[in-house]
């Protein structure tokens, strides 16, 4: 059966709006089945890329639909302050009307929260008088292990030198007499 563009308009209207009845609740009282009124809400928010949102003058109004992802934080910290100051019975009618699920609303408080949890204090980046000492030990420590291993090289060598040429002081063997 064809229903008329006005009469879809008109029924996606009171299933949208702030205190709007649900497809099961609609169909019962104006006799339309209640998968047609669910897929007439769901066609207006996603295939049409439209809202049907009724203006000041009970006219329709196409707005475009903002996925929950391009809302700036701001925005979702007033849907999560307005969503925990209603009650149960209200939080269905705000999810529709924002065009938001419940997950996504837990899933920003969550992130909110974890924002607000204190964090360590970060050590000041001004040297303490004992961080200066402890750099000026480790520049000591580094100039004392260069010396070292120099010696240690020098010790090295000086007994190569030893084994490839002999002790200097020692004596020499006889001359040859010619």
């Amino acid at each position: 059966m064809k229903y008329s563009a006005g009469l879809k308009s008109q029924m996606i209207r009171r299933m949208a709006s702030p205190d709007g009845v649900t497809a099961t609740e609609l169909a019962q009282e104006v006799g339309i089945h209640q998968t047609t009124l669910s897929r007439w809400l769901r066609d207006a928010a996603t295939v049409k890329g439209l809202a049907i949102a009724p203006s000041a003058e009970g006219s329709e109004t196409p707005m475009k639909p903002r996925r929950p992802r391009d809302w700036t934080p701001e925005e979702k910290l007033q849907a999560v302050i307005e969503a925990q100051s209603l009650p149960d019975e209200e939080l269905g009618a705000f999810l529709r009307r924002k065009g938001l699920h419940e997950a996504q609303l837990q899933e920003w408080r969550a992130i909110i929260l974890e924002g607000l949890k204190s964090r360590p204090a970060r050590p000041s980046s001004k040297p303490t008088v004992s961080g200066r000492r402890i750099r000026e030990l480790e520049k000591e420590l580094e100039r004392k292990e260069k010396a070292l291993a120099e010696a240690a090289a020098l010790l090295v060598l000086q007994k190569k030198v030893q084994a490839l040429w002999g002790d200097a002081d020692a004596p020499t063997g006889k001359k040859s007499a010619r």
